[in-house]
């Protein structure tokens, strides 16, 4: 499972240009936001409305998955432009189906020597999440195709 913490380094140094180009952005020197993302640095500390910017100006909601699993929960992402179709939510059952798989294939690894260990079952874990984020998904675009 991906940290919040680890999220949010792995965001800034994604963002094309790293730490350097997305500082600047958000009023502050590349250093002081390397710091922020550094765990060990007793200096800056992440508050919430530097993951608000980071999310907005980089689209990257990694920081924001992590919250929500390290908290038991799932994102769904809804799609507030209500132009579902047929065909998107076929492409989202695929997703569904894909994600299954990966469950099985994340418990069958975890079996197969016989021992469960934490590290396997937090892989588990974190298959199961994307199945469910994928199937709350599905839910919800068929929902918005629902006549009213």
């Amino acid at each position: 499972m991906t940290t919040p913490q680890d999220a949010f380094y792995q965001t800034c140094k994604k963002y094309p240009g790293g730490f350097e180009s997305l500082a600047p952005r958000m009023g502050m020197s590349g250093q002081v936001l390397r710091n922020k993302a550094n765990p060990n640095c007793a200096q800056n500390h992440i508050n919430l409305s530097d993951v608000e910017q980071i999310m907005t100006l980089t689209g990257d909601l990694s920081i924001l998955h992590a919250l929500a699993e390290e908290q038991g929960c799932a994102l769904v992402k809804v799609d507030a432009s209500g132009n579902a179709s047929d065909l998107a939510v076929l492409e989202l059952v695929t997703k569904v189906w894909m994600h299954n798989g990966n469950v099985g294939a994340e418990v069958s690894r975890t079996l197969e020597d016989g021992r469960v260990e934490a590290c396997e079952v937090e892989k588990v874990a974190e298959a199961v999440f994307r199945t469910t984020e994928a199937l709350m998904t599905m839910l919800g675009r068929l929902r918005g195709m629902a006549e009213k």
